[in-house]
């Protein structure tokens, strides 16, 4: 809910591609890490969360120094530039190969049964569709990124040289 209010309030550049993630990143930790102690001990959250972090650090940086008016030009490069490593990163050696390691757990514990048991699917088929789907929703993010790189760096380029 922070990431809505303060998208609508004007304090932080929002949209539906941040509103995705945050949705996806909310999924996760509340659904699925929180709730499976095996989580916790598998190698690939330790991609995802370091992943995670970075980013974060480096993006929220970035709208910190924005907000004070002036931003180092070499914050505003991490910031439209370390996407470019940590979102694959994070996305396929992280957060998918959590979520493929967790379904047999998910399966054998029949998770979250009383939430889907008036549907004719469980949360378990509801994760393989997400795993389908995933890579599809991630790609339209990391290419929104790279639209957004292109005009903030340029921007911030044009600005030097005038």
């Amino acid at each position: 809910m922070r990431v809505q209010i303060c998208g609508i309030s004007g304090l932080v550049p929002s949209g539906a591609f941040p509103l995705m993630q945050w949705g996806g990143r909310t999924h996760f930790v509340l659904a699925i890490f929180r709730r499976l102690n095996e989580v916790q001990e598998l190698p690939s959250i330790f991609i995802t969360l370091p992943e995670w972090s970075t980013s974060e650090v480096i993006r929220y940086s970035h709208y910190a120094f924005s907000c004070l008016g002036h931003c180092p030009s070499w914050i505003t490069y991490l910031r439209y530039t370390a996407f470019i490593v940590l979102y694959p990163l994070g996305m396929g050696p992280g957060e998918m190969w959590v979520m493929y390691q967790v379904l047999p757990i998910i399966k054998k514990k029949n998770l979250y049964a009383h939430y889907f048991s008036g549907l004719q699917f469980s949360y378990y088929d509801f994760l393989k569709v997400v795993l389908v789907v995933y890579p599809f929703l991630w790609s339209k993010l990391y290419l929104h990124l790279f639209k957004q790189r292109r005009r903030k760096l340029y921007k911030h380029h044009e600005k030097k040289t005038a």
